[in-house]
Parts: structure tokens; sequence; C-alpha cells
């Protein structure tokens, strides 16, 4: 029988006031409960606001060294869960195990990384003009922030929100997504083990409409930071802004990689297929553009297809190449993009499938997809699928290409496939995405460097990830001192 777990409220779980809960399954296996979770309501928004509310002025007076010291431990104790935690993340989302794995690894990074950034948080010294006066500046808290997060990093992107807004000496509330909760509430568990004080950070589950919104506007939250699809991030930044409240939001992608004519054929296809159907496509950096010179087109576009039709599908317990899709709809919305490429006159070359026979049948699976024949102005081509579909676009020329990976109205991440340093280093200056890269897939970040996009991909407001998501979640106080 499957657990049912309590949010996490001023340092104790606790049951919502609204006695419901809601059901999490396996997505490689629905007949398989992997947990109930808390229905809340705005009474648990409240009282999970107000815990933050009051813990904030003895967490922002703890020293940095001793607030990372906390996060430090955190990190150590998901470190000596990794095994189980992997399991249960692949359980609950469907990744890969070495998906999760190194999911899981990475938010034991962060909490290692933003626990030793606290020793330095503190400000600059400046010259004044006059004489006899100190004049400095002073990093200092937000205050009580609220952080919402997606189900397609379960535990990387709650890990990266919440380790640098502790670590400035915010308190927090966070709202995961009701897909995939359980990851956010181990990192809970961890904190909790290290000794994190009462009200610091508080975890309350539910929907978006019932939890996330509620909390977004609540008149004692003094910033946001949400990652989720582009019409949910809107909306958040509009109702945030207009209490003038910080507020940061890492939305939707359409991510191109440009291959040109100097390239290998056979590592360009590597590299776009890892990009492009890695996560099961499900992630806001995924490659679903390839853009392909008009000289190795037609060679591209059958090797692809050879590697799409390769890719091992399955549980992702069993480590294949890819798992499930999270859910029903997820999976349906893959299809229905499908169906759209077809009656918009590109060609499918191969995939797109369900999969229903055998070990398939109680799971979300669909065989990754390529296009052929694809014009840019395709919905396929421009609009966010967040599935294993890859439309295959044919530029002219290195001028023609940059245009058409420009031409959409998301820059979150690109590549480009080349061994000509002059295209490369054009590409890098020209492309208009927050991500570029050179020879790699468009999938993958480093977490101690600015993560965030351009357009429709971001609110452009802060980065997040090393040293700018510290900057999201401080304000500067100028300081005059005249002696």
């Amino acid at each position: 029988m499957a657990s049912s777990y309590e949010n996490f409220v001023n340092g104790q779980w606790v049951e919502s006031e609204t006695n419901a809960t809601f059901e999490v399954r396996n997505p490689a296996r629905t007949d398989e409960l992997v947990g109930e979770y808390q229905d809340s309501s705005l009474a648990d928004v409240e009282a999970a606001v107000e815990a933050a509310a009051d813990a904030q002025d003895d967490w922002a007076g703890t020293p940095g060294p001793e607030r990372g010291d906390l996060l430090k431990r955190a990190g150590t104790l998901l470190e000596q869960r990794k095994d189980e935690t992997t399991e249960a993340l692949v359980r609950e989302e469907g990744k890969t195990r070495a998906e999760a794995a190194g999911e899981v690894q990475r938010a034991i990074d962060i909490f290692a990384y933003y626990g030793q950034k606290t020793r330095d948080l503190g400000g600059t010294v400046k010259s004044a003009s006059g004489r006899n006066t100190e004049l400095t500046t002073r990093q200092e808290p937000l205050g009580t922030v609220a952080l919402v997060t997606p189900w397609n990093y379960p535990i990387a992107i709650p890990a990266w929100k919440l380790a640098p807004a502790l670590a400035a000496g915010n308190t927090a509330v966070v709202k995961p997504a009701s897909e995939a909760p359980g990851m956010a509430r181990v990192l809970f568990e961890c904190l909790e083990e290290a000794g994190l004080p009462d009200g610091v950070a508080n975890l309350v589950t539910g929907s978006g409409s019932d939890v996330g919104r509620p909390l977004v506007e609540h008149q004692a939250i003094d910033g946001v930071s949400f990652t989720g699809s582009t019409a949910v991030g809107t909306q958040v930044a509009q109702t945030v802004t207009d209490d003038l409240k910080r507020v940061q939001c890492e939305m939707g992608g359409k991510n191109p990689t440009v291959v040109m004519p100097s390239a290998d054929v056979n590592e360009a296809v590597e590299i776009v297929g890892q990009g492009a159907f890695g996560t099961t496509g499900q992630s806001c950096t995924a490659a679903s553009r390839a853009i392909v010179h008009d000289q190795i087109y037609d060679e591209f576009v059958d090797t692809m297809v050879e590697y799409a039709e390769s890719v091992d599908i399955g549980p992702g317990l069993d480590d294949p190449d890819m798992g499930p899709h999270v859910s029903e709809s997820e999976l349906q919305s893959t299809l229905e993009y499908v169906e759209i490429g077809r009656d918009e006159g590109a060609t499918l070359e191969t995939g797109g499938e369900r999969l229903t026979d055998g070990e398939y049948a109680d799971g979300y699976y669909v065989e990754p997809a390529v296009f052929s024949d694809v014009d840019n102005e395709m919905r396929i081509a421009q609009e966010e699928i967040f599935g294993p579909v890859l439309a295959v676009i044919r530029a002219d020329d290195f001028e023609d290409a940059l245009s058409l990976a420009n031409d959409v109205d998301y820059g979150l991440s690109a590549s480009i496939v080349t061994q000509d340093t002059t295209e490369a280093n054009e590409f890098l200056d020209r492309i208009e995405a927050g991500v570029a890269k050179v020879n790699e897939k468009t999938t993958g970040l480093e977490l101690h460097v600015p993560f965030g996009g351009y357009k429709n991909s971001s609110t452009n407001t802060y980065r997040e990830q090393g040293d700018a998501g510290l900057d999201f979640f401080t304000t500067t106080k100028t300081i005059y001192r005249n002696y």
C-alpha cells in the first residue's frame, strides 16, 4: 500500500485542512500507486506563509556560514539517500535510471555549492567623495519568497531555487508540481534532519489554482520564482509585478540545433538525437528543431531516422534510452502534435505512435518522431511540444539557418554543429538565446553559471543558478557612514 505524505509547515509534517489527497501513479505502470499527497487549500497556504514570515528575521540574522553549513549537511544527507531517491524519482516522473541519478546528483551538488557560497555574501566598499566617510553596499535578503516548481526536473529545480533562497537569508514556501511532488518532499526531509529552524522553509502540495495562485498573490510574499509554461508564467509575472514585487520566471523553449556541411553527420545526429529524445523530450532546453544545410539534409534525415528507430524505450528502472511521458495528458499532447505535423504537410519519417503492447500496455509510451519537409512557419516548428518530436528544417546557407533559428517567439537554448570557427563565432554572436553552444546538445547545464532565456522563454529579469541565483534573492542597501 502506497504511503500518504503530508505538507511541511512551521517545522511539522501536517495534513491539509481539506482532509483531501490526490494520487500520483507510476507513468511506466499506471496500476502502481506511488503515493498520495495533500490536496491543499488557501488555509494551508496562509499557514505556510505566516510561518515563513514569522521566521524571516531570525533566519536573516543567522550568520551566512551557519546557514551554509545547514545546506551542506542537507546535501550530505541527500547523498546518503541517493539510490533510494533515484528510484523514487523514476517511479514518480518516469525518467530513466541514469537520468534520474544525474538529477539527484545535481541537487546534491547545488546544496554543496550554495552552502559554500554563503561565505562570499556581503557587499562592496566604494570610495566616497567626501572626507571621513565610508561608502559601502550590503546584500540583504528579499524576505519571504514563493517558489513554484515544475514536474520535469522535480528535485533539481526545487534545489536550485530553494538553496540560494535559504543561503541568502530568505524564508520560503515551495509549491511543487502535482505530477511529481515527492522529490521536493525528500529535500525537506533532508533539511529537517539537518536542523532547519521552524518556519524557514515550508512545503505545500496541491493544484495551481488552489495553492499556486493564492501563494504568489499573497501580500506577505516578497518575491516569486517560477518555472513552467509560458502561458502560466506570463500570468504569474503580471500578477506579481502589479504589486511591484520581484519576479523571476523561466518558461518554454523551441530550441534549434543548426547543422552545417563541415559537420560529421553521424556526430551531428548523435548531438541532436540526445537533445531531442533525452528525458523523453520533456525538457525546456530539448532540441525540437534541427536546421540542416541543404548539402547534407537528406543524409542527415536518413541517419536521424536510423537513430530514432534505435532508441530503446521502456520503464525507467530498466534504464533504457527513453522512458514514458509523465502523464496521459502530456502523452496526448505529443500525439496531437504528430497529427498537426501531418496535417500541415510535413513528412513523418518515423515514430509518433503510442506503444501499447506487452510491457507498454499500462504506461504512457510513444515512439520518438522525426519530421522532414518542415516549413518554419508550421506549428510543429513554432510551438513547444514537450515530447520526443523533432522537426528537420532545410536551410540554404548559414545566413538562412541563423534566420530560421531566430524566427521563433522563444530564445532559451541553441546550438550549432560545425568545424568552421567563423560560423561558430557568428552563431554565438547573433543567436537569440540565453544559452548558446558549439558542437554540443542543447540540453545540459553547469550549475555555477547563469541560466535563463530571451523573448518568451523568460521574464528577462533575473537569471537562475550561480551567482545570478543569489542576485535574485538579495537586494542591495547602500550605506554612508560619516565618522
